[in-house]
């Protein structure tokens, strides 16, 4: 599998837009739901991931093969992502609506579980939403989490603090 991916990604560096549409269709859901959880708003999220592909496509000469192409991938998406929070100055504390009466955990399904996860990120603001899923879910440190969103890190790290104890609250929640 990653023997052939190289290949795509070496075609796809090449010019041969089939190479990329393979690579595409291998990564675009897992790059939707990174854009959905990010943003919390489906149009949005199907807007960002075509951008990040796009964005992808530009800059695939930069991509040097030190990490998995899916890696690489993940982090251009998050940098599409909050340039354009940024940009559209939605870089703001904003709750989300607070579905406590829906059932966020215990699901057996991993669908299901998937969806718990996305309501119960949705609870958060959109900037401890963006640092959690950069900090636990990208691997991002909380000075790389500075230097991309602009905030100090101590900022960065009260941010996960908060997401992290909201989050454990929900599910202690649902567990009783």
């Amino acid at each position: 599998m990653q023997a052939n991916e190289n290949q795509l990604v070496l075609r796809s560096k090449n010019g041969d837009q089939t190479a990329f549409e393979k690579l595409y269709r291998e990564h675009v859901g897992r790059i939707y739901a990174l854009c959905l959880r990010m943003c919390g708003q489906k149009e949005l999220a199907e807007d960002l991931t075509q951008e990040a592909f796009v964005r992808a496509w530009q800059k695939l000469g930069s991509f040097r093969g030190d990490s998995a192409f899916g890696s690489w991938l993940y982090r251009l998406t998050s940098n599409v992502v909050i340039g354009h929070l940024r940009k559209h100055a939605k870089w703001q504390e904003e709750q989300f609506v607070d579905h406590t009466h829906e059932k966020l955990l215990g699901s057996h399904t991993e669908e299901a579980h998937q969806s718990d996860i996305n309501k119960a990120l949705l609870g958060l603001s959109q900037q401890a939403r963006v640092v959690l899923i950069m900090y636990e879910y990208l691997g991002y440190q909380h000075n790389e989490i500075s230097a991309i969103t602009g905030m100090a890190i101590g900022t960065s790290k009260t941010h996960l603090h908060r997401a992290k104890a909201y989050l454990a609250q929900r599910a202690q929640a649902q567990a009783s």
